[in-house]
């Protein structure tokens, strides 16, 4: 399907979501912020969600059908929107999530996380893109990835840990000078308040996440969410089982990558340092 169609599709979904919230606020006569104080979530959250910019998770959609006696009508809009909805494109909910987020862990095993990536880096991951983007969409997109890394050099940064495949390390995307750049960034990188890095060696005989690459995060109202992405999507996983799932695999791989000292060195050997 063509990305512009499932984005209006995907759009259109939330906005109706977002539309019955709204209706079903006004009939138990609260304000956006009386709403969200009842549900312990900010106000921004309810205002995004009624006007369609957020979706609506199925926790949060079951404690508004108690709070607003809607008998389940919130829980079932969300439970029975068509998959493309629950995927937003281009990752918008994740992005809005990680912008507020209070925790976030990142394994990768393919390339940099975004967080993590110097400009030049940034450039030659969506230079590589096939099809190819034009001159002005590689701008965008590298304006956008370098913008989320505000985050890190907040007055109040979340909590991160990221777990890179040592792989990653040693490939030569973008040529020798962005490789070097790249690393004496992730040694730079380590030192902010509130990292952890944490580097997966090569040659190990057993691996946690051989599915490949996730994030998790927990938001501000102490949600545990999962996100995943795949070569032709991406997936917001709010199911409790399944974020346990990659919950217990982030903690495993945590044994089994270098512990944070060992990857500073493994960096300044690499480095030369």
């Amino acid at each position: 399907m063509h990305p512009k169609k499932r984005q209006r599709k995907n759009a259109s979904a939330m906005k109706l979501v977002g539309k019955l919230v709204g209706l079903f606020r006004n009939a138990a006569g609260l304000t956006q912020t009386q709403l969200a104080d009842r549900a312990a979530v900010q106000t921004e959250t309810i205002a995004s969600i009624e006007q369609g910019r957020r979706s609506l998770l199925p926790d949060l959609a079951r404690r508004l059908d108690e709070l607003l006696d809607t008998k389940g009508a919130l829980e079932t809009a969300v439970d029975n929107m068509p998959e493309v909805d629950l995927i937003p494109v281009w990752a918008e909910t994740f992005l809005d999530l990680e912008r507020e987020a209070l925790a976030l862990s990142f394994y990768e095993n393919q390339v940099l996380p975004g967080l993590l990536q110097r400009e030049d880096y940034a450039r030659a991951v969506f230079g590589s893109r096939v099809p190819a983007f034009s001159e002005d969409g590689i701008n965008a997109q590298v304006a956008t990835r370098l913008g989320r890394q505000a985050i890190l050099r907040s007055s109040t940064p979340p909590t991160v840990s990221f777990i890179i495949a040592e792989a990653v390390l040693l490939d030569r995307l973008g040529g020798d000078k962005v490789r070097r750049n790249a690393l004496r960034h992730l040694r730079q990188c380590s030192s902010l308040p509130g990292i952890t890095l944490q580097i997966m060696p090569i040659g190990r005989q057993s691996h946690a996440a051989l599915d490949g690459p996730f994030v998790l995060l927990e938001t501000p109202d102490h949600q545990r969410l999962g996100y995943a992405e795949t070569q032709r999507g991406s997936q917001l996983i709010s199911d409790p089982g399944e974020v346990s799932i990659l919950t217990q695999r982030y903690a495993m791989l945590r044994t089994q990558a270098l512990n944070a000292e060992d990857t500073m060195g493994l960096l300044d050997r690499m480095l030369g340092d």
